[in-house]
């Protein structure tokens, strides 16, 4: 097939890209190369897909309308994974229109080039964020997700309500996957993994919010990534037990679908705090702050809906996953 992927220099987006390659599909992958964070470690995550024969870069914008109806107008894409977005809670408290141009806007041109060329399968990233102030637990995706906690979420679930407008108008199927903070080598520098590990190799305190008292529901890029594999090959479909009279948010009776996509597994942040210093075999200085606006403090995906539908089944434990980007940071800073 041939399949766009939007975000192919980001963290998540390469290393899908890498698995739709070694089996055989055609890639084009599409990134704005922003600055958001450094840029370097965006090129140095396309170099591992430039030199692939059935891998194309194109450096575009999703909020560039006239560039996208270009791109999918030549490309005549099969199915498409969009995970180009402006990421991050915190960012989006000092700098919201970010994620109106990229979020909003740019997901909007991606809906209309799938409208309009035939697109397969829309797969795209959407976030656990939208749970928000829910507190019971694990998270599901029939709960209700009405009450967003800062203007990412907001887009997150605005994301949701656009796709099902072009599933049901359209008949576009499109999936979206609830991200649960995802980690691993070639993950994003705002991360807290990343974060921990560059401070502490170099002696510095660790800001440690909630006081530790957060919980996250920590996923490995492997598994996430052969999470949004076999959702692109179970294309949405109707739920032929879709009830209009009690309606069950995660579905709906046209080709819509919504998932959790976590670890099913939440883990203490001390705990997660405990596994990088045993990777480093060098202790943490702690900072202890309160919980800061946008944050939550916890999460945990429910992903039975997901297994059920694609055999989804998270393998890697905190630990070996940490120590698996603890190997890469050392290598790839030569640290």
């Amino acid at each position: 097939m041939k399949i766009l992927v939007t975000g192919a220099a980001g963290f998540i987006g390469m290393q899908a890209s890498q698995v739709l390659l070694a089996r055989g599909d055609h890639v084009v992958g599409l990134d704005n190369l922003n600055d958001y964070y450094d840029v370097q470690l965006k090129h140095d995550r396309l170099a591992r897909l430039t030199p692939h024969d059935n891998f194309r870069f194109i450096k575009l914008d999703v909020a560039d309308q006239a560039g996208m109806e270009k791109l999918f107008a030549e490309e005549k894409f099969d199915k498409v994974i969009h995970l180009a977005a402006q990421a991050g809670v915190r960012y989006s408290l000092v700098n919201p229109h970010a994620y109106v141009e990229s979020n909003l806007v740019g997901f909007m041109n991606i809906l209309e080039g799938c409208r309009h060329h035939r697109v397969q399968h829309l797969v795209y990233a959407s976030s656990s964020s939208v749970y928000g102030g829910n507190t019971r637990m694990p998270f599901s995706e029939e709960d209700s997700v009405d009450h967003p906690v800062s203007i990412y979420a907001a887009t997150k679930k605005a994301n949701e309500l656009m796709a099902h407008t072009y599933s049901h108008l359209y008949g576009l199927p499109t999936t979206g996957l609830r991200f649960f903070t995802v980690y691993g080598p070639w993950g994003r520098p705002d991360m807290a993994l990343f974060l921990f590990t560059k401070a502490i190799l170099e002696g510095r305190p660790i800001d440690v919010f909630n006081h530790g008292k957060m919980k996250r529901d920590f996923t490995y890029v492997d598994d996430i990534v052969q999470g949004v594999i076999k959702t692109l090959d179970h294309t949405a479909e109707a739920d032929p037990l879709y009830n209009a009279d009690l309606p069950n948010p995660g579905t709906s009776n046209v080709p819509y679908r919504v998932f959790n996509i976590g670890n099913n597994n939440p883990v203490e942040l001390m705990a997660f705090v405990e596994a990088i210093e045993n990777a480093l075999g060098k202790q943490a200085e702690k900072n202890f702050l309160p919980l800061q606006d946008g944050d939550v403090p916890a999460t945990y995906a429910n992903t039975d809906a997901l297994n059920a539908w694609t055999g989804f089944v998270p393998a890697t434990p905190v630990d070996v996953g940490v120590a698996r980007f603890v190997e890469w940071y050392r290598a790839y800073y030569q640290v």
